[in-house]
This record gives structure tokens, sequence and C-alpha cells, in this order.
């Protein structure tokens, strides 16, 4: 497989460091992920692959057979390919999403793209920056319309034409399904939703059978078909059944339909539905955690088990003799310590592409051939970095003072013996529904680099553990959700893990809150705090969301609190009970966690009399793209630390000025 890692030295040259290993190499560190998706086309002749750029997200295409680069895709600044699909061997479909900032969530257009696997007939074939093309005639082939359009479905025995969802630019739109030709993009309207801001489940031919969505209302409903053009028939109301629904796909003979049930307590469940009783049988459910994906039949949509991200992750299947669960377990124990997922195979199945991960190693590709057993290397993400001199990830659990569990992971430095260490505390952003995961995560393993221990928390209100723990959240920025990083705090040092008298906070966005708020809320806990593209006065922020959209209005109401509430709890607002250094940094043209944020809590520090360091960069968004402005935060974030808490500096090389 040396060709292909050719083919993508082509996509994205990287150099090799020679920085002394006597401090942290931060370049190895930021150096992108040569890659971030793998698909295997449907009869196994071409792979095609996201590659990422500064500030965009491209797609390259190669044939399998000799790896030769035979098309690619990009698009301008700050856009990024992140869905892709083969509707047939010799064509993808393609979503594309716009995002300001390395760390900004992508906002999907609603734009489809199709290319041919050789890079020929690239166009856009429905969306609203479609152009209008006229044949020479008074028809229209294509026009601009201010719709979002994605696709639901392949259609495995059509190649020419796909299921897509198609919904107007409007406040709580009604969603229609269209066929739609992949080569000149026209489109027949197959059935409209009953619910709106819906989203559409097909049966193995094809026939979209079930749809579910929210309303103004912000409750949940599930509509189900029995038939092709048949009626829909109400199937679930989360405000009578104090439960949401959503289908999952059907067995191979669509008698059978299954749904992940997101309970008001306890963690979600995965049940089976008798298309024609109507009768229910849970097939799965963990004790506090969540599926956290959905595991497919190689070649087909058909679901037979899910992963969970259970401390580490873990598979589970629907019946464990199946062919599916044995050929896991093989791969499981064949791949030790790296977690194999197959992502995609071949239409028959015979072909799977395996993606492997672990805590310690960014991510290997592997093409699974079923009929021999037998499995070859395609690509590695991060050739440079070596798994074996990484810092191991230990899944933790500990209770909050309520009584709450709580779960989260601790980085340990290589070699010592992971006592007595200078910690960083390091919350993840958000908040709501985001989780830390066991994978490899490069701030940790930088950090971890520089010696110190690093503790992430999944605090009350994050994802994965049920929606009552996620809900357990709402209201308590500055409040219980603190008291749980306090918690976890107090447990490394009862733990031994870390030094009482060396202890940052550091986290981004979200996690840059909470972090100078752990600052405001504990003074004499940490010995100094950082903050990255971080929100620091609540009720500018809120009046931020109530400008954007009323939803997203009303939503900040409902889960961060009212306006007068969150004058106490805004870190800006309690410069005065910061004792610690401080660090920030920001991007000008951040519009999640705008500058100002980050401004107005620097001349609270300065006027309270707090040493304080900044980074900004007027170019910038949330989260910075470029490399020197991300060689020199990170630079600076390590000097920073070092400063208070001894560890390790950036071994010396460019750096780039800021603000």
């Amino acid at each position: 497989m040396k060709g292909l890692k050719y083919v993508f030295a082509l996509a994205l040259v990287f150099g090799v460091s020679g920085e002394s290993a006597a401090e942290v190499d931060v370049g190895s560190f930021i150096k992108r992920d040569r890659f971030h998706d793998i698909k295997i086309s449907p009869t196994g002749e071409y792979y095609a692959a996201t590659v990422p750029y500064e500030d965009r997200t491209g797609l390259v295409i190669a044939r399998r057979s000799d790896n030769k680069l035979t098309g690619t895709f990009n698009l301008g600044k700050n856009t990024h390919v992140v869905e892709f699909a083969w509707v047939n061997n010799d064509r993808l479909l393609i979503s594309a999403a716009q995002k300001l900032g390395e760390l900004d969530n992508p906002l999907l257009t609603g734009n489809l793209y199709a290319v041919d696997a050789d890079g020929g007939r690239t166009e856009i074939l429905v969306g609203q920056d479609v152009d209008i093309q006229s044949t020479g005639t008074r028809l229209q082939q294509k026009r601009t319309e201010m719709v979002a359009a994605f696709l639901i479905d392949e259609l495995a025995t059509d190649d020419k034409n796909v299921l897509i969802s198609v919904s107007p630019f409007s406040v709580d739109p009604y969603t229609r399904v269209d066929r739609m030709d992949v080569y000149s993009g026209r489109r027949t309207t197959v059935t409209r939703a009953p619910v709106r801001n819906a989203s559409f489940q097909t049966d193995n031919s094809g026939s979209i059978r079930f749809a579910w969505g929210v309303g103004v209302d912000n409750i949940q409903k599930v509509y189900y078909r029995p038939a092709e053009g048949s009626d829909w028939k109400l199937l679930n109301d989360e405000a009578a059944s104090d439960h949401a629904e959503f289908p999952l796909g059907f067995s191979a003979d669509d008698k059978v339909a299954y749904l992940r049930i997101r309970n008001p307590q306890g963690a979600d469940s995965i049940v089976t539905m008798d298309m024609i009783s109507m009768e229910r049988k849970e097939v799965l459910r963990d004790d506090d955690t969540d599926p956290y994906g959905i595991i497919r039949r190689p070649g087909t949509s058909i679901p037979v088990g899910v992963m969970y991200m259970d401390g580490k992750p873990r598979s589970a299947f629907f019946d464990n003799a199946s062919s599916e669960a044995r050929l896991q377990r093989s791969l499981e124990a064949a791949f030790g310590e790296d977690f194999p997922v197959i992502t995609s195979a071949t239409r028959d199945g015979v072909l799977a592409l395996i993606h492997t991960f672990s805590d310690r190693n960014p991510g290997d590709f592997y093409v699974f051939d079923t009929a021999a057993k037998k499995a070859a290397h395609v690509i590695s993400k991060r050739t440079w970095l070596d798994p074996g001199k990484m810092a191991m990830v230990k899944p933790v659990s500990l209770t909050a003072r309520d009584g709450l569990m709580l779960h989260g992971y601790l980085t340990l430095p290589v070699g010592g013996t992971g006592k007595n260490l200078p910690l960083i505390l390091m919350p993840h952003g958000g908040p709501y529904g985001i989780f830390d995961e066991w994978q490899f995560d490069t701030e940790p393993q930088l950090l971890a680099a520089a010696g110190y221990a690093v503790l992430q928390v999944n605090y009350r209100g994050s994802g994965n553990h049920g929606l009552a723990f996620k809900q357990a959240g709402a209201r308590q920025w500055g409040g219980r959700m603190q008291d749980d990083l306090t918690d976890a705090t107090r447990w490394a040092i009862q733990e031994g893990i870390a030094d009482a008298g060396r202890i940052c906070m550091y986290g981004a966005s979200y996690g840059a809150y909470a972090s100078l708020m752990g600052a405001a809320k504990e003074p004499a806990l940490y010995k100094c705090v950082a903050g990255y593209v971080g929100v620091y006065d609540l009720p500018l922020m809120q009046s931020e969301d109530s400008r954007t959209s009323k939803r997203l209005g009303n939503w900040s109401k409902d889960w961060v609190g009212n306006s007068a509430d969150l004058i106490g709890v805004s870190p800006n607002r309690l410069a005065d009970r910061i004792k610690v250094p401080v660090f920030l940094a920001a991007g000008g043209e951040d519009v999640v966690a705008p500058i100002e944020h980050s401004r107005m809590m620097e001349r609270a520090l300065i006027k309270a009399g707090v040493s304080v360091e900044t980074l900004y960069y007027d170019t910038e968004g949330h989260g910075f793209y470029t490399e020197p402005h991300r060689r020199e935060f990170y630079n600076r974030l390590l000097a920073f630390l070092s400063k208070h808490l001894g560890g390790a500096t950036a071994s010396s090389g460019t750096t780039s000025a800021g603000k």
C-alpha cells in the first residue's frame, strides 16, 4: 500500500521535524491528519478520502489497484467536505459545511455536489449556490433554490438516482423527499413530511417508512407508513410518552424495525418493533452509557449492533451468534489495543474498510477480505507519531458531592510513577451533549509530553450518559457543573495523582468559561488558568443568542438561565476574585465566542490587578486555523504553564507574533 501513501502526500505535504526531544516538539502535534475519513467504492475499485488543508477540507479519489490519484474536489475558504457517499461505483455525492475557526461546529450549507471517480462532471446539483443554467430553451435544468438538501438513501439497486430531503429556508419548515438524478440534478417529489424539521428512514427497498421531527413546541413526534404511498400514522408523541424515538433501520426482510429510545431516566436503549403487530422488544440497553454508534451489516444499511464508549469502546450485538458479531470479535482479538470499526464495505460485503484507533494511535485504515480473512494496511493518519511513545489514557470514575457518578479520562506522562504530578484540568467545550472520549486527543498528548497529568471530566450536562444526566446540567453554568470540576480536582489530589500546589485549568469555548469561573469560584485551588476562544459574560452571550434567532434565544434561557441570574456567574464580573495569573487567546472573526468577551475579561483582570497574558489574531475565528498561529498559541501556552507549574516548554522554532 506504499503507493496510496504517496497519493495522499500529493494532497498534503508533511515534513519530519528534527527538534530536540528534551523539549516538546509542538510541530509534530499540531500537524494535521493526512486525512479524516476514507470510504471504499461499491465494487472496491476506488478509495475516496477527505483531506484537511489549513482552512478547508477537500476530497481525493484514488484507484485501489495501482493507488493512482484519479480525482479531487475542493471548495473555498472555510468550506469543508463533511459527508460523502458512493452513489454508484463511479460517482460520489458530497455535502459541504462552513465553519469559521478550527473549533467551530461545521454548519451544513445544504448544497449537494457530485463528482465522478475520475474527477469529471463536477457540479452542484441542488442548493442555494446553484447558478441558473439555461438549456437554450425555456426549460431550466437547474435553478437557484433557497433550500437545504441532504442525502437519505443511495438506493443500492439504482445507479442513477438517490433519495434526498429538501427543506426550504424558513423557520421550522416542512420537509419533503425527492428522488434526484445524480447526473442531471432533476428531481421528483416522493412524499412530504407530516412533521416540521423532519428526518427520514427508508426500508431496504428504498421506501420512506419513518419521519420524525420537532415543531415550535420543541416536542418530538415520530410517524410511520405501512407501505410506500400509504398515509402517515403517528407512532410516538414525546409529550404523551415522555420519551423520544429515533428509527435506525430495518431487518433484512423489512418485517422488523429498529429504534433508539431516549429514555427519561438512564441510558438510551435499542428496541425492535414488528411492523405488523407493532409489538416491541428491548434488545440492548447499558446501565449508564448511551449507544455511541450503530454497527451495520457490511455492504448494507441493516443494523446488527452498537458500539459503546463505555470508558473504552466496546461492541454489543442484537444476536451474539451472528456472523457480524463473530467477525467483530475476531477483529478485536487481531488488533489488540487498537479498536476496529468497519467504516464502509463493497456492496457484496467481501471487502471491508476498517478504521483502527486507540488512546495512543491517531488511526490506521486496513482493507479486510472477509472471504480470505486477511487484512492489508492502507494508510495511517499520522505517520510521524510513534504510538509507542505516546501517553496512555486511563478511564476514571468519581462521585460528585451530591452523589452523582462522573466519568472521565486521565492522561499521564510516559514514564514515572503517575503520582504527585503537575495537573491540567481540561473541561471540554459545548457544553451540552458533548463528551470526552477514549481516543487520541492532541491537546492532552501535547500537555503530557510536557510532563503534565491531564484530567478530562464529563461533568453533568455532557452527553453519553442518558437524558437525565444531560438535563442535570441545565441552568448550572457556574453552579453544579462547576462543582463537578472542583470535585474532580480534589479527587485527583486525594488519589495522590496531583500535587496540590501545581494545578492549572485550561479549556476552550465553554471550557474556557469553566476555567476562568473555576479560578473565581475556587481561588485557592488553582495556580493559573488559561482560556481559549471563551465566553466570559453570560448576559452578553444571551443577548447575542437572542439576536441570532428566537429559537436560540429560547434555548439559551431554558439551558443557560435568565439573564439577571447570570451576572453572578460571569467571570468578567468576578475578576476581583481571581488571584492567579491568566492567559487568554481569541480570534477577531469568532462568531461563536466573539473576541469582545476576551477583551472584556482582559480589561476586568487588569483593573483587578491580576497578571494577564493575551494572544489575539484578528483574522482567526473560533479556534486558530493557520499553522504559524497554532504553533504560536501552543508555544505561548506551554511557556505560561511552565512558568507556573514547571513543565517543559516548546522546542525552538519559527513563531508568529500575535497582537
